[in-house]
C-alpha cells in the first residue's frame, strides 16, 4: 500500500514537474507584468508565481483532465487581485502606468488571450466593465488620456 502511495507521489511530481518546466516561462512573463517589475528584479513576480504554481500543485490530483496551465493562470490572477495594493507603486515595470485592476484585465485578454467572458467571470465583473477597462488600459498604454470608468 504505501509503495503503491508512494510510486503515485512520484509520477504526481514528475508531472507537475514536467508542466512547470514547460509553462514556468510564460507564467512568470505574466506575473512580470502584473506585478509591475522590470525584468531584471522579479521578486513580486517570483512570489506571485511560486504562490500561484504551489496551488496547482495541491490541486493535482483533483484536475482530471483539465488543463493545469488554466488553473496556475487562474491561481495567479487571483493572487495578484488579493494582494494588488502592494503593486501600485511605480516599479519601473512596461505596465507601470495602468492600475492594478488595469493590468489584471489587460494581461488576461491581451497577454493571456482570455475571453471577455471568462475574464469578467474570473474577476466578478460585468463583461461591459472588463471592455471597458481594457479599452482604457489600451488608450493610456498609447499615450491618450481616457476618462475614468465608472
Amino acid at each position: 500500500m504505501r509503495e503503491r502511495r508512494a510510486e503515485r507521489e512520484r509520477v504526481r511530481a514528475r508531472e507537475f514537474e514536467a508542466f512547470a518546466a514547460g509553462a514556468g516561462g510564460r507564467l512568470l512573463h505574466a506575473a512580470l507584468l502584473l506585478s509591475g517589475e522590470p525584468a531584471g528584479r522579479p521578486e513580486a513576480a517570483e512570489r506571485l508565481l511560486t504562490a500561484a504554481l504551489a496551488r496547482t500543485y495541491a490541486a493535482w490530483d483533483r484536475l482530471r483532465g483539465e488543463d493545469p496551465y488554466d488553473l496556475a493562470r487562474q491561481e495567479l490572477a487571483a493572487r495578484y487581485a488579493r494582494t494588488a495594493r502592494r503593486h501600485r507603486r511605480a516599479r519601473g515595470g512596461l505596465l507601470d502606468r495602468l492600475t492594478p485592476q488595469e493590468r489584471l484585465v489587460l494581461v488576461l485578454r491581451l497577454h493571456e488571450g482570455v475571453a471577455e467572458e471568462q475574464t469578467a467571470a474570473a474577476l466578478g465583473l460585468s463583461e461591459e466593465r472588463v471592455r471597458a477597462v481594457c479599452a482604457r488600459a489600451v488608450a493610456t498604454m498609447r499615450g491618450r488620456r481616457t476618462p475614468p470608468v465608472p
